[in-house]
């Protein structure tokens, strides 16, 4: 098997990563300057998830995961899940709609960025690539729970050494608890809006709800001061 030039490896580095930066400038004008905007509030969508009928978990959870994939904000995505669906099958729909749309900016940044980043990698940078591969599942987990910006992180893991398989796990157990707290919250309160018996604003569920939200900020400075103290 003929070995391809460096040089032609290095122009198709160029052209692959000219690709990756022409699809965020796509995204980018997709959803800033295109009707996608509208669908990114809960009575379009939910209107849209409604005539879908029964297949309105997977239109959703496709959704979601080309949201992800095209930057839309995480948190606006699992905001709309929750309201949408409530508290606990938003969680469900959420997070695989976040696994697969992570999954997805991953690949793609894998296929398109690597070669690139690689070509930028000097000595000091391939001794923190090669650690992130050997340590990939604690390093990812470690980001998610410190709420690492998520978009970034999907498209920024493509770009390292770090193993795909590593990635999927640390991310699928990162993710859980931000998730379920924050649609727990916001699908707690939709329940108490769609009964309209605003006296359940005092009940427990309502109380617990509010306080795992509260605690959820303070979970990456705890994850921060657990890992200096190891």
């Amino acid at each position: 098997m003929k070995e391809i030039a460096p040089g032609a490896r290095r122009r198709t580095a160029w052209v692959k990563a000219l690709f990756l930066a022409c699809f965020f400038v796509a995204a980018i004008a997709l959803v800033h300057f295109t009707r996608v905007s509208d669908y990114l509030q809960a009575k379009t969508l939910s209107r849209l998830l409604h005539e879908a009928g029964p297949w309105a978990p997977v239109l959703f959870i496709l959704i979601y995961a080309m949201g992800v994939c095209i930057l839309i904000p995480g948190t606006v995505l699992t905001g709309l899940g929750a309201a949408i669906f409530g508290p606990y099958l938003g969680f469900a729909y959420v997070w695989i709609g976040a696994m697969a749309g992570a999954a997805g900016a991953f690949l793609l940044g894998r296929t398109l960025g690597r070669d690139f980043a690689t070509s930028l990698i000097g000595e000091k940078l391939k001794k923190y690539d090669e650690a992130i591969e050997r340590n990939g599942f604690a390093t990812v987990l470690y980001l998610r729970l410190i709420y690492f910006p998520f978009s970034a992180m999907n498209y920024g893991m493509g770009l390292t050494r770090v193993r795909f398989r590593d990635y999927f796990l640390g991310t699928a157990i990162g993710i859980i608890v931000g998730t379920f707290v924050f649609t727990f919250f916001i699908g707690t309160l939709r329940d108490v809006w769609a009964s309209g018996q605003w006296g359940q604003l005092l009940t427990p569920r309502v109380f617990i709800s509010l306080g795992l939200f509260v605690f959820s900020f303070f979970i990456p400075k705890i994850i921060r001061k657990m890992s200096k103290g190891a």
